[in-house]
C-alpha cells in the first residue's frame, strides 16, 4: 500500500499542552484529528510548535486547537460533532495526560480530591461516554503510590473495565533515547470484544499489553558509568562507552549557535551572583533548585516551575527553551513564537510527554492492533491498513 494511499487511525487527544504526546503519535502513523487545551497560552504554544515541525516533514495542514474549554465543560455531543464533522468513526482512540500536580510527590498530594485530580475522573467519564476502541492515559507515578489514591483509582478503573481490558507499567524516558529520568505511569485500554478474552488472562501474571522496551537503552539508569559532581568550570573527558545521546552534552547549545538555532537564545536571567552560583558543582542536582546539571549524565525531570532552576553544566546561565526541548526529544524543527512568556513556554514544556518515549508507546500500540484478529472485534469492523512506521 502506498504511503498516500496509508489509513491512519484517527485519535482525540485531551489535555493536549504543547502537542508532544500527539507529536509521537503522529510520527508512529496515527491522525491527530481533534484536540483540547483549557489554556490558551499553551493552545497558542501547540500551534505554533506542532505547525512548523509538520511543515518541516511535507505536511501543509496547520495545527490547532479544536475546543479550548475545560474538559467539564465540554459535552459528549460537542467533541463528537467537532471531531468527526462526516459522522462519528466505527475506530478510533483517545489519548491524554491529565494534570499531575495534585498526585506529583513535589505537587499538593490532594490526590482525587483536588481540582486537578478530579479531571482524571471526567477523563475517564469521557472515554465511557465516546466509547473509542482504545484509550491511552499518561501521568506521575505518583498516582499509584499512596495509599488513598490508589484505592480510589482501583475503584475507578472496575468501573472502566467493564468495557475495557486495561494494563499498566511504569516507564523511564531514559530508557528509551531521552537524556533525562523522567519515570511515568501509562494506561492502555483496549476495547472488549476487540481482543479475546483468552488472550488477557493467559497473560495475567505479566503485562498482556506489550510495552515497548529499547534493547539499546534498557536499564539506561544502572548499565553506564556517568559523570560523578565535579567542581564547576573544569574540563572533562566523557566516560567511557557512555552514549553521548543520553547526556545532557548533546541537548547544549553552543555560544555560536544562539542565533542560527530555534529558541537557543530564550532563557531567564539569574538573580544570584557568579560567585555564589561558582560553589554549585557541576552535576549537583540532588537540590530543591539551582540544579547544575552534568554534560556527562542524564537530566534529573524536566521540571521548570515551582521556582526549581535547571543551571547550564559549565556556563553562567540558567538553560534556554531549545536545550529544555531538547531534553523532553523535542526535534529543532518545532519552533515557538519569541513574544510568548519565557515561563509559559518552560511550564508547558515540562508538562509534556517525552516526545521519543511517546513515539515507542504509539509504536506498540499501533502494531498490536494491527495483530488483532478482526474476525473477533465485535466493536467494529476495523478496516484493513499498513502498519509501516513513518
Amino acid at each position: 500500500m502506498s504511503k498516500s494511499n496509508e489509513y491512519k487511525i484517527p485519535i482525540l487527544s485531551f489535555f493536549s499542552g504543547g502537542g508532544f504526546l500527539d507529536m509521537g503519535f503522529e510520527q508512529a502513523g496515527f491522525e491527530i484529528i481533534w484536540t483540547n487545551e483549557f489554556d490558551k497560552t499553551f493552545a497558542q504554544l501547540h500551534a505554533a510548535g506542532i505547525s512548523s515541525w509538520r511543515k518541516s516533514r511535507g505536511n501543509s495542514i496547520k495545527a490547532e486547537i479544536f475546543n479550548t474549554k475545560s474538559i467539564t465543560d465540554i459535552t459528549t455531543d460537542e467533541i463528537v460533532t467537532e471531531a468527526f464533522p462526516n459522522g462519528k468513526s466505527d475506530f478510533f482512540g483517545i489519548i491524554g495526560g491529565p494534570p499531575c500536580q495534585d498526585f506529583s510527590m513535589n505537587g499538593s498530594m490532594k490526590g482525587f480530591n483536588g481540582d486537578r485530580g478530579k479531571l482524571t475522573i471526567i477523563f475517564f467519564d469521557k472515554i465511557l461516554e465516546l466509547n473509542p476502541a482504545f484509550f491511552v492515559m499518561e501521568n506521575v507515578t505518583g498516582l499509584t503510590k499512596r495509599k488513598e489514591t490508589k484505592e480510589y483509582l482501583q475503584n475507578l478503573l472496575k468501573r472502566v473495565e467493564k468495557e475495557y481490558f486495561i494494563d499498566h507499567k511504569k516507564l523511564n524516558s531514559l530508557d528509551y533515547g531521552v537524556p533525562q529520568f523522567r519515570e511515568r505511569i501509562f494506561f492502555v485500554g483496549i476495547k472488549k470484544g476487540c481482543i479475546d478474552n483468552e488472550y488477557v488472562n493467559r497473560n495475567i501474571l505479566g503485562n498482556w499489553f506489550p510495552f515497548p522496551v529499547n534493547r539499546t537503552y534498557q536499564d539506561a539508569a544502572s548499565k553506564y558509568k556517568w559523570g560523578k559532581s565535579e567542581k564547576f568550570g573544569q574540563k572533562l573527558a566523557r566516560p567511557k562507552d557512555l552514549p553521548i545521546e543520553l547526556c545532557v552534552e548533546s541537548c547544549l547549545i553552543k555560544s555560536s549557535q544562539t542565533k542560527s538555532v530555534p529558541n537557543a537564545d530564550e532563557f531567564f536571567n539569574l538573580y544570584k551572583s557568579e560567585r555564589e552560583l561558582e560553589l554549585i558543582n557541576e552535576g549537583e542536582t540532588n537540590r530543591p533548585s539551582f540544579k547544575r546539571l552534568h554534560r556527562f549524565k542524564y537530566s534529573p525531570t524536566a521540571c521548570y516551575g515551582n521556582n526549581e532552576v535547571h543551571l547550564h553544566p559549565y556556563q553562567h546561565r540558567r538553560l534556554s527553551v531549545r536545550e529544555a526541548l531538547r531534553i523532553q526529544g523535542v526535534p529543532d524543527t518545532y519552533v515557538l513564537p519569541s513574544e510568548i512568556s519565557l515561563s509559559k513556554k518552560f511550564k508547558m514544556i515540562g508538562n509534556g510527554v517525552p516526545v521519543p518515549l511517546a513515539r515507542e508507546v504509539a509504536i506498540a500500540l499501533k502494531n498490536f492492533i494491527g495483530n488483532m484478529d478482526i474476525n473477533i472485534c465485535k466493536h467494529s469492523v476495523m478496516p484493513v491498513f499498513d502498519f509501516i512506521i513513518t
